[in-house]
């Protein structure tokens, strides 16, 4: 019988697999999902009390995901990179990330890593940066998204937000959370990103 994590990992890729989009497309082709489970222990925090509204709001397209892990929340292991001296108590008790596969997620993959992110509502994530290339497709909407010295723009579920290596780029919520789906690929998977905008533009 399929685990809890078996079943994560099928929703996470048929969600993938669903996007009509030629990057995430040759993302999803690139990735082994033959991967080695790993057991984690349960860790929650604070953000996941947005995982009910995340999951009213999100598109039917992203409901199936969003809704399954509202539901077993308490079962899964989420992670912090940044503690309240990066960016204040606030920030941290309104952000989380869930690895599903990677060097830290449920499957074990050395080549890319790829979870969901949780922001609460009035949120600003600042300008930051890494090695690795991220795909961002929020499965919620409303949520304005910088990248470079570039303006904010807001963003709707499904968009593919595209961040190349030592790109800069941000985030801020509005009265609504976000969860967003990420793939990192091409750089350390658990590097903790650089804060400030000076990555290249």
């Amino acid at each position: 019988m399929p685990t809890v994590f078996d079943q994560l990992l099928e929703r996470f890729h048929g969600y993938l697999a669903g996007l009509d989009s030629k990057l995430v497309a040759d993302a999803v082709a690139r990735i082994d999902w033959d991967m080695p489970s790993r057991p984690l222990e349960p860790r929650p925090l604070s953000c996941l009390r947005h995982l009910d509204r995340i999951a009213e709001t999100a598109p039917q397209e992203a409901r199936l995901l969003a809704r399954f892990v509202a539901d077993h929340r308490e079962e899964l292991r989420w992670g912090q990179t940044y503690t309240a001296t990066d960016f204040g108590q606030a920030f941290i008790d309104n952000y989380g990330w869930l690895e599903v596969f990677g060097t830290r997620g449920y499957f074990g993959n050395d080549a890319v890593a790829a979870g969901l992110l949780i922001l609460g509502p009035d949120i600003v994530y600042p300008d930051h940066h890494h090695t690795a290339e991220e795909i961002y497709i929020p499965l919620t909407g409303g949520t304005e998204w910088r990248m470079s010295e570039g303006c904010f723009q807001v963003r709707e579920a499904g968009e593919v937000i595209h961040h190349a290596s030592d790109v800069s780029h941000a985030m801020r919520t509005g009265k609504e959370p976000l969860m967003a789906l990420y793939v990192w690929r091409g750089g350390p998977l658990a590097q903790k990103s650089t804060i400030g905008s000076e990555g290249r533009n």
